[in-house]
């Protein structure tokens, strides 16, 4: 295609030099916990296929296409390449700005550092090539992931668009190369029963090693299918069945009369590059050699193709790229096998990844359409700033980045099921208590899949599992699963996720007084914020609200009303010490007390379509239990502020007298205001508490520079300077901070907190991986956390989630 008009990079997406390194980038706080350090990029790939990272220096270096896996290393021969002549003046580089350092590929030329810039508004990136080619020359990046599209946001698919600008008087030629590595079969655990052990922070954790460069048998064919042509990298299967890590992938461009196409299908990654570099750095060709002998034990392979075009001058032409995996299986503990949400659409075989380039090559600028659309009407407020807009977008990354699951559909779960981590270091799906503020994206974008998370919660309540297992935090013992418990997770990649839950032993966590109220809120916010017409996702969720609610007032050993906390860490803040009536999870108790009941006075007059969900004695027993609801609330009511209110604000708990100010304390507050509920405490004590919490937690920590600590002294001090979690500033808490105070008339303060943590995040290297926690002295702890997606419930109360 010729004379388009030059691409346009949004002025908020975010930014930075190709190549340009870090001074400082933040490090990890403890050693046994991930830090691959700052160089990571938007991911690229569809929900739950799987998904690769390029970082700002051109290297494809994130791999995560086994389902709740990391990998990060670099694979050099994974690249683009661009080859430029004008008149007898010739130039080629590599498009990454590092070369390997094992020296092979040696015959290639690396693109020079800070020659030109990266940008990033997810799910599209673009490298904007400066200063060396005489061409413009912009490579546009994006996975087909949009707003409540429940089919190609699932697609193992990456377009690369290509736009090539000519300012000069006179013709050029271009060449533009990829090259990929054939790492079918690589993306599985060759230990099929992994040992669990308990890392030094308490944490479980389980071997996992990919069959990282097992190419035995792979080989690569040279596609040309009309006007489609490009390399299929395929493995020779040993077995009948299709099993995790076969399948195949495909790279591919599109031929027509005024490009020349070039392919090399077989050369070897590990030796100098030679038998590619040395034609294309000459006249911008391969070979054109075809051979699909499959790789022995020692060998690996890859494959290349390169389109050559003149482009005249003045002109501009643009060049489509596709990448393409089909990698259908996820294989759990062994024998545990689901399929992919994209083998709804394409089939099981392992046998599709062409049939993908097609959809692509066909569809990609429709594709692109859906997002700008999607993105447009936030991109153009005015009340919005840049780096808000950035951040919104960019914190979306984790749908895609954070070991997603995402199943093909059953009668039971239409769009089939759905998992976040909780982060690669706490590696557990969808950690309620993070989720009551990481979910807003997912919520607000993605309905039906949150709504499918919060039923597989309600299906595990009911359960028991008495496995016996150690506590990392105090070495005590417990059981996995008391019935009736919510649980914390939906349990982890190495086990049963849905089926097996309660995978995280740091803590006790059928002793955590926030988990029942979580659900309970949850679930009343997807009824009410998606439309409220869901009645059917209520009655799912019925029967599992009443089981955890009355689980929960078990814990109130006094019965006035308020479950205590028993002075363990027995909540989301799970390394700080809340005893007795505590204003954080007494606030969350009487805001899902108020919502259960809601929930109930819409059953009553909504009996199910399903007729087994309808309880025994409906609709009187129902009714009984609301009552029940309402004088427990009474109790608690009656208590709550007079036991907590200190003159300012909210005292931690009843009994452990301690005067911190604690940021998160009126988490129910806020999300009984979100809900239309009556609030928990009246208007005046929420302002003087956030006022409070604002001062003390944000502008004495550390004069503000790095947003609002957990809990500290009213003059901003430790309460003990060696705490952690107090001491620590939680990303996602802050955003969820920000939107509270935005729905108390407080706008200038939300902003200027939530502009500081964004801030931290993406000037200190830790984009797309951000942390659950910062540090006042430049570390992190627990990168690719769920809960940062808290800022989306930002933009919900500024647009009062329409």
């Amino acid at each position: 295609m010729t004379n388009q008009q030059p691409i346009q990079i949004p002025h908020c997406a975010w930014q930075r030099s190709i190549g340009k390194g870090w001074d400082h980038p933040y490090t990890v706080r403890y050693a046994s916990n991930l830090d691959d350090g700052p160089w990571h990029g938007m991911p690229l790939g569809g929900m739950g296929a799987g998904c690769i990272g390029r970082s700002s220096k051109g290297d494809f270096n994130l791999w995560h296409l086994d389902g709740g896996e990391h990998i990060f290393q670099s694979l050099p021969a994974c690249q683009f390449s661009v080859f430029e002549q004008i008149a007898s003046a010739t130039q080629a580089y590599a498009l990454s700005t590092e070369a390997p350092k094992d020296n092979t590929l040696s015959r290639w030329s690396w693109y020079p550092q800070e020659k030109g810039t990266y940008s990033a508004l997810y799910p599209r990136s673009w490298f904007e090539y400066q200063g060396v080619f005489t061409t413009d020359i912009t490579c546009e990046q994006f996975s087909p992931i949009w707003a409540e599209n429940y089919q190609e946001s699932s697609y193992p698919i990456v377009n690369f668009d290509w736009t090539i600008h000519n300012p000069t008087d006179q013709p050029i030629t271009l060449s533009i190369m990829l090259t990929w590595q054939n790492t079918v079969g690589w993306f599985t655990n060759a230990i099929k029963s992994p040992t669990i052990k308990v890392r030094d922070d308490g944490s479980p954790e389980y071997e996992y090693q990919p069959k990282w460069r097992d190419s035995t048998g792979n080989y690569n064919e040279w596609i040309q299918d009309n006007y489609r042509v490009g390399c299929l990298l395929n493995r020779v299967q040993p077995h009948e069945n299709v099993q995790e890590g076969d399948g195949q992938i495909a790279i591919a461009s599109v031929y027509n009369p005024s490009v020349e196409v070039f392919y090399l299908s077989r050369w070897n990654p590990d030796g100098d590059g030679g038998e590619v570099w040395d034609n294309f750095a000459a006249d911008g060709s391969l070979p054109d050699l075809q051979d699909e002998t499959p790789a022995d034990s020692a060998e690996q392979i890859a494959c290349a193709i390169a389109i050559r075009f003149t482009v005249k001058p003045g002109q501009t032409k643009t060049i489509p790229f596709t990448l393409a995996w089909d990698l259908p299986i996820t294989e759990f503990k062994q024998g545990v096998n689901y399929y992919r949400r994209y083998t709804d659409f394409f089939g099981r075989n392992g046998k599709n990844a062409w049939s993908m380039v097609r959809t692509s090559l066909k569809h990609s600028d429709l594709w692109r359409e859906k997002i700008e659309a999607w993105q447009q009407p936030i991109l153009q407020r005015d009340d919005l700033p840049n780096w808000f807009k950035m951040a919104l977008f960019n914190e979306l990354y984790l749908l895609a980045d954070g070991g997603t699951l995402w199943t093909a559909a059953t009668e039971d779960d239409p769009v089939g099921q759905f998992g976040v981590l909780e982060c690669l270091d706490y590696r557990w799906y969808e950690s309620l208590d993070v989720r009551l503020y990481g979910s807003f994206g997912l919520m607000m974008l993605w309905p039906k899949l949150d709504k499918s998370v919060l039923e597989a919660f309600a299906r595990a309540i009911p359960h028991h599992d008495d496995t016996p297992r150690i506590v990392g935090y105090d070495r005590s013992s417990a059981i996995r699963k008391e019935a009736g418990a919510t649980p914390h997770d939906l349990g982890a990649p190495n086990e049963h996720p849905w089926q097996e839950s309660n995978y995280t032993s740091y803590q006790d966590c059928n002793q955590w007084k926030d988990l029942p109220s979580d659900f309970v809120l949850q679930v009343y916010r997807d009824y009410l914020l998606t439309g409220k017409n869901d009645s059917d996702f209520l009655w799912e969720c019925w029967h599992s609200i009443t089981l955890t609610l009355a689980y929960l007032k078990k814990f109130d050993r006094d019965n006035d009303g308020i479950p205590e906390n028993s002075g363990a860490p027995d909540q989301t803040f799970d390394d700080w010490k809340l005893r007795g009536i505590s204003a954080y999870c007494g606030g969350l108790w009487i805001a899902a007390l108020e919502a259960a009941i809601k929930i109930g006075q819409i059953l009553l007059t909504t009996p199910p379509t399903n007729p087994q969900l309808q309880p025994e004695n409906f609709p009187t027993g129902m009714q009984n239990t609301l009552d029940i609801y309402h004088s427990w609330l009474q109790q608690s009511r009656s208590l709550y502020h007079d036991a907590l209110w200190n003159g300012e604000y909210y005292r931690l708990d009843t009994e452990s007298g301690s005067n911190v100010v604690m940021a998160d304390q009126l988490c129910g507050q806020f999300y009984a205001r979100l809900l239309g509920l009556p609030d928990v405490v009246e208007e005046q004590y929420t302002i003087s508490t956030l006022n409070k919490i604002y001062d003390a937690c944000f502008l004495k920590f550390h004069d503000g520079k790095y947003g609002a600590a957990n809990g500290v002294l009213p003059d901003g001090s430790a309460v003990n300077p060696d705490d952690t979690h107090p001491l620590e500033v939680w990303t996602g808490i802050n955003f969820g901070l920000a939107a509270f105070m935005l729905q108390m008339g407080m706008k200038e303060e939300a902003f200027k907190l939530t502009e500081t943590v964004v801030k931290q995040v993406y000037e200190n290297g830790l984009q797309f991986r951000t942390p659950e926690a910062i540090t006042a002295v430049g570390t992190f702890r627990a990168s690719h956390y769920l809960r940062a997606m808290a800022i989306w419930c930002i933009y919900g109360v500024l647009s009062d989630w329409e």
